[in-house]
């Protein structure tokens, strides 16, 4: 009996100890030391563009400003045009961003106009009027203790630029 509780003793040290070294690669992130990498929106590249169903590749970059190398676990985005919701969605790839470096991803996204057909159609009737845009992101850092970044990018599209005469 007293083998045993002296046994679980040194395990719970152990994993102490381990977890509280665990912890120090990751006090970058949790300190004031961190800086929050720039992501930006680059491109979006129509798929297919069904009646029912489209889909889109939005091509992000993520600039990691920091010392040490920044783990990626996702993207959760939303995206809005002249106020409709285009799409929201997840992205769970995971990579890591080197020091001082950077990282291009891409997050496949499929969403249903047709519920918003007559605001689109509406939208398109005057290809030179620009249409308003807006992404909202949260791109989750980090491995046991993370930090969410959030990212908004807010602008105008003219449709005529991308329609085909």
């Amino acid at each position: 009996m007293l083998y045993q509780a002296q046994m679980i003793r040194l395990i719970s040290l152990s994993v102490f100890f381990g977890v509280m070294l665990g912890l120090s690669g990751c006090s970058t992130w949790v300190s004031s030391g961190f800086k929050d990498p720039d992501i930006q929106l680059l491109k979006v590249e129509v798929v297919k563009a069904r009646l029912l169903e489209q889909e889109f590749r939005l091509r992000f970059r993520i600039d990691n400003p920091n010392g040490v190398s920044l783990p990626v676990r996702g993207l959760d985005y939303n995206v809005h045009l002249n106020g409709i919701l285009l799409a929201e969605g997840h992205s769970s790839e995971w990579f890591t961003v080197p020091a001082h470096g950077r990282h291009t991803f891409e997050v496949p996204v499929r969403t249903n106009l047709w519920r918003h057909v007559r605001q689109v159609v509406k939208m398109l009737e005057k290809p030179d009027t620009p249409i308003r845009y807006a992404f909202k992101g949260e791109v989750k850092t980090g491995m046991l203790f993370g930090r969410n970044v959030h990212m908004s990018r807010n602008g105008e599209i003219i449709p005529g630029d991308f329609l085909q005469e």
